[in-house]
C-alpha cells in the first residue's frame, strides 16, 4: 500500500528564514532512513504558494487559470513523500518522524 506523507506550511512560509542547517540535516537523515528501509517511492519539496497556479473549468467549458493555490486556507502542502508501507500504523510512524524533522504539521493518507 502506498501512502502520502504531506508537510503543511503556513502561507507566509519562507524557507530562507524558517529552515536552518539542523533542520536540513534532520530531513536528510530521515530520507536516508527511508531509503535504507526500502519504503520511499518519491519525495519532493514544493515552491511557495505565491508561485502556484490553479486551473478550474467554468460553466462554459473553458479552463480558467488563476494565480495562487486553489483552496483559500492558512496552510498548504510544502513538500511530501510517497511511501510503500505495510499499513497505516507503519505510515504513521514515518509521519511522526517527518513532523519532527520538518518541524511542521504532517498529513498521512493512503492512495486508492
Amino acid at each position: 500500500m502506498q501512502y502520502l506523507v504531506a508537510i503543511h506550511h503556513p502561507d507566509d512560509y519562507d524557507p530562507a528564514t524558517a529552515e536552518d542547517e539542523a533542520m536540513h540535516r534532520d530531513i536528510d537523515a530521515l530520507n536516508d532512513e527511508m531509503v535504507a528501509a526500502g519504503i520511499r517511492i518519491f519525495v519532493g519539496g514544493l515552491r511557495t504558494v505565491k508561485e502556484a497556479k490553479s486551473l478550474k473549468q467554468n460553466t462554459g467549458g473553458d479552463v480558467l487559470v488563476t494565480d495562487g493555490p486553489y483552496l483559500e486556507t492558512k496552510e498548504h502542502i510544502g513538500g511530501f513523500w510517497v511511501l510503500e508501507a505495510a499499513n497505516m500504523e507503519e505510515a504513521l510512524e514515518w509521519g511522526r518522524k517527518a513532523a519532527i524533522a520538518c518541524r511542521a504539521p504532517v498529513e498521512v493518507r493512503q492512495f486508492h
